[in-house]
């Protein structure tokens, strides 16, 4: 069986892709009329109301179906930005866009709901520095090579849409009306450099994005009083820096003459990691009363400030991993990883995250990655299991998540034998604070891996 498309008719069906995902972003609409937002988040998440919302998986959809491994993956046609030393293994020009969808079960002490999402994973280009054409024409040894790569994903989702009802001694029944949309995003140029075994990268960062958080008591019992809104808007922006390292230790066997030869099996050390980090904030308050009637009107704007500088401190990060490989057959890693969010910070919205730590573990199977008269053969089977822990702390619990997840990387045969892949992750987990938030959730990852090894060729005439 096989599989061939046309590599611009590809190109163009993963834009269109991407385009109708971002299609999807939330926004804040303003009325015209009466001048209040209205926040229409595209998920309900009580947890993202918590320092700068979920935290979003940078995984690609390759690493997504081993348990979201980063630190030891490298592949000559897929990117690993997370660990950037991983781009000096890269073979072929990438260029790799992903989508996700989520389904969502929520359960709390006042009942159930479901939610969905959905929406641009990430977008990325990488390549390496040298040629693998160049170097096998010109008889060079590809004894070092390097990688670059630019790249543009969110990072953290603020959505939610809740409604609390409560008792006021004074003035009887209450309703709270909390909602919240927007998110932090980073874009990112990395690069690497590697010497036979060893692989060294970093990671640059601009981090930008706006978040905006709502909160309105009405009195239900007193139609005619007034109702209170408290408004916030932050922005966001500022670099921060990451970077790994990896060690390949290749086997080898003796050839016919005696020489020592890689026989494609190796073990692979890995540490990765981000800086912490200082970005800037710009933030507005409004503190409003307004009729709750149908014909909304303001009555009496209590305070409003706009432009307030602030600072937000990113949190530090560090994983470390070991993996065995025989290399287009089989690959299993494990890591370990730990995020200080116990020194995030700010000033704008104080309050108190706590350290997390993270173990994944993933493997890869390639049944015959040469077979030529059966495709399933040279598809990637993956396999995979992530437990971490989340930095919100809810009434002294800290809440977890646990996951299984499945994958396979789909091989497409382009022009000029060039492959490139689909790459679909299925992850089932659970996720929340026992006895308080309880989250059952299955998503689904599509990345589209493009590859074209025939850039910064040098052609030759004679």
């Amino acid at each position: 069986m096989s599989t061939r498309l046309n590599s611009s008719s590809l190109l163009s069906l993963a834009l269109l892709l991407g385009l109708l995902a971002t299609g999807g972003v939330a926004f804040a609409q303003v009325s015209s009329s009466t001048d209040f937002v209205d926040i229409r988040p595209k998920q309900n998440s009580p947890l993202s109301r918590f320092g700068l919302g979920d935290p979003m998986d940078q995984v690609h959809a390759a690493a997504a179906g081993m348990g979201g491994l980063q630190t030891t993956y490298q592949d000559a046609y897929h990117l690993n930005l997370l660990n950037p030393a991983s781009l000096a293994s890269l073979q072929a020009t990438s260029f790799e866009i992903g989508l996700y969808g989520r389904a969502s079960s929520l359960q709390d002490e006042s009942g159930s709901a479901s939610t969905y999402q959905g929406n641009l994973r990430y977008l990325a280009l990488g390549f390496p520095l040298r040629n693998p054409i160049n170097l096998s024409l010109e008889r060079q040894l590809n004894s070092w090579n390097g990688g670059m790569a630019f790249s543009l994903a969110p990072t953290t989702l603020v959505g939610y849409d809740l409604e609390l009802k409560g008792f006021d001694e004074d003035a009887g029944p209450t309703s709270n009306s909390l909602k919240g949309t927007g998110g932090a995003y980073r874009f990112t140029w990395s690069t690497a450099l590697r010497y036979r075994g060893l692989s060294g990268g970093v990671n640059v960062n601009y981090n930008f994005g706006k978040l905006t958080n709502s909160r309105i008591l009405i009195f239900d019992s007193i139609p005619e009083a007034l109702a209170t809104e408290f408004l916030d808007e932050i922005s966001l922006s500022g670099f921060n820096l990451g970077y790994g390292v990896q060690y390949a230790f290749n086997f080898t066997d003796l050839d016919e003459e005696g020489e020592k030869v890689a026989n494609g099996k190796r073990i692979i050390v890995g540490a990765n990691g981000r800086l912490g980090g200082t970005v800037d904030s710009e933030s507005s308050l409004l503190f409003r009363k307004f009729s709750p009637g149908a014909n909304v009107s303001v009555r009496d704007t209590v305070r409003y400030a706009e432009g307030i500088a602030g600072e937000v401190d990113l949190p530090a990060s560090y994983n470390f991993g070991l993996a065995y490989e025989d290399v287009n057959r089989l690959y299993v890693g494990a890591e370990y990883g730990r995020e200080a969010y116990g020194s995030y910070r700010n000033t704008a919205e104080p309050e108190t995250l706590a350290d997390v730590t993270r173990m994944a573990v993933g493997v890869e199977y390639i049944p015959n990655a040469t077979s030529y008269n059966n495709y399933w053969k040279r598809v990637r089977y993956r396999l995979g299991a992530r437990m971490e822990d989340d930095p919100r702390v809810i009434n002294g619990v800290q809440a977890r998540r646990n996951a299984i997840t499945l994958g396979a990387g789909l091989p497409i045969q382009l022009p000029r034998q060039q492959v490139s892949f689909l790459d679909v992750a299925v992850e089932y987990g659970k996720f929340g604070v026992p006895d308080i938030l309880d989250e059952a959730y299955v998503q689904l990852t599509l990345g589209f891996s493009l590859n074209d090894n025939s850039w910064f060729f040098k052609r030759k005439l004679n």
